[in-house]
């Protein structure tokens, strides 16, 4: 009966039609901010589901030393910034490679998502200050 009245829910407000959009916005807007950036090796996903993979050099996608726990560090800057993102470490080899996940919710809105992004560069810009520095 739970699982029914969730997916009534979502069907009512048609939030599938709008998981959709706002993940191509996203994607876009992601693209838009880091799509040359120096250190981001990839970004991708489905919906509202996006990782971004984070690399050394984005040319040979060589990894940054998995002693400096980049990821971790960008989810703690975007948590202090008032963003939730997931890291994950060790996702090119088992111990080397970083990167983060995005999953905003269903109901994000076009000037939320614009917020996500300004947060989530000022965390990967002041985590890779460290790391470099």
């Amino acid at each position: 009966a739970g699982a029914l009245a969730v997916q009534k829910k979502i069907d009512g407000l048609d939030l599938l039609d709008a998981v959709k959009r706002q993940g191509a916005a996203l994607v876009d807007k992601l693209h838009e901010r880091f799509g040359n950036h120096a250190h981001i090796g990839d970004i991708r996903g489905r919906g509202l589901f996006i990782g971004i993979e984070l690399v050394k050099d984005r040319a040979t996608k060589e990894t940054f030393d998995p002693t400096h726990k980049l990821h971790a560090r960008i989810k703690k800057h975007a948590f202090e910034g008032g963003l939730i993102c997931y890291p994950g470490g060790g996702t090119a080899d088992g111990a080397r490679g970083d990167h983060i996940l995005i999953a905003p919710p269903f109901i994000i809105t076009d000037a939320q998502l614009d917020e996500l992004v300004v947060k989530l560069a000022a965390a990967v810009e002041t985590s890779l200050a460290e790391v470099s520095g």
